[in-house]
């Protein structure tokens, strides 16, 4: 470990060997340490509750995933926030190219480019695949423990904000998010086994 970490970032540093070695609490602190910076990081790049909330769990997601490729020479703060802005970027860059492509009689007078629109409506081949991909990812959420699965289902199906879900199960947000990270983490762990 780099001496010249301040003294939060040892404290991190020790929180997270404790994670690698089974504690789940140390995983919590380093949640409830970091999670404020790194979603109004984030709610300024994507300017959307909602998204950055998803991007601010994706994040955590990640960086807890790959703790063991954490190396000390750095804050743990600035790692995360690496991961953070990659998802950002890489959700900003989703959402710009949800644009169809107009035939010739659309193309612009003075080039050969077509004109870009944006489309707020599947097709109805697209929407037939949403609706079976929907179905399919239904099944798996029944499979997960009924609180998580519920969870995801308020999160992800019927599109709850955090506060309607907190309020909802009578859960503290911190307690909310925790688990619904886990939610999503042991949903991700049975899809991977699916996969061949």
């Amino acid at each position: 470990m780099s001496s010249d970490l301040s003294n939060r970032a040892k404290q991190d540093y020790d929180r997270i060997q404790q994670a690698l070695s089974g504690d789940q609490k140390a995983y919590a602190e380093l949640l409830k340490r970091h999670w404020d910076s790194v979603y109004y990081m984030l709610l300024k790049m994507v300017h959307n509750k909602d998204d950055a909330e998803d991007l601010t769990i994706e994040a955590f997601g990640k960086a807890f995933k790959n703790l063991k490729s954490y190396e000390p020479e750095y804050a743990f703060s600035t790692w995360l926030f690496r991961i953070a802005n990659n998802n950002a970027i890489d959700h900003i860059r989703r959402q710009r190219n949800k644009t169809i492509s107009i035939d010739s009689q659309g193309r612009n007078s003075d080039d050969d480019n077509p004109v870009q629109l944006q489309s707020d409506f599947a097709d109805p081949e697209e929407e037939m695949i949403r609706k079976q991909k929907s179905d399919l990812l239904l099944a798996v959420v029944d499979q997960l423990k009924p609180r998580y699965s519920e969870l995801i289902k308020l999160r992800y199906f019927s599109q709850y904000s955090y506060e309607e879900i907190a309020a909802k199960l009578n859960l503290p947000m911190g307690t909310l998010k925790a688990q619904l990270f886990r939610a999503k983490e042991l949903l991700y762990n049975i899809i991977k086994t699916k996969e061949v």
